[in-house]
């Protein structure tokens, strides 16, 4: 679980990460997940973009593939949703 200066931390090193999955019409699947998961091993923090055609809510969404990923869910804003992950062999991260 993160402290809110953690998450602090993290919301401002995201601010300046382009979103590279999209969540759209298909929803949240297993192989999106995956993806997801091979992702955050390799980077420790994603953005992750809802689209409009998206038929759940982004709230839903984020729960889905934070849990789905053994992630943490660091910040929900507009429909952009930010996700960490402490790295197993590739630590980029040091949180305060």
């Amino acid at each position: 679980m993160l402290t809110g200066k953690q998450k602090r931390f993290l919301r401002s090193k995201a601010h300046h990460l382009n979103p590279i999955f999209q969540v759209g019409k298909g929803g949240v699947n297993e192989n999106l997940i995956k993806q997801i998961s091979d992702a955050l091993e390799a980077r420790e923090l994603l953005k992750i973009s809802v689209l409009q055609n998206c038929e759940e809510d982004r709230d839903v969404v984020a729960d889905a593939l934070a849990a789905g990923s053994k992630a943490e869910l660091v910040q929900v804003i507009g429909n952009t949703i930010v996700l960490y992950k402490e790295s197993r062999e590739n630590k980029q991260i040091i949180l305060p």
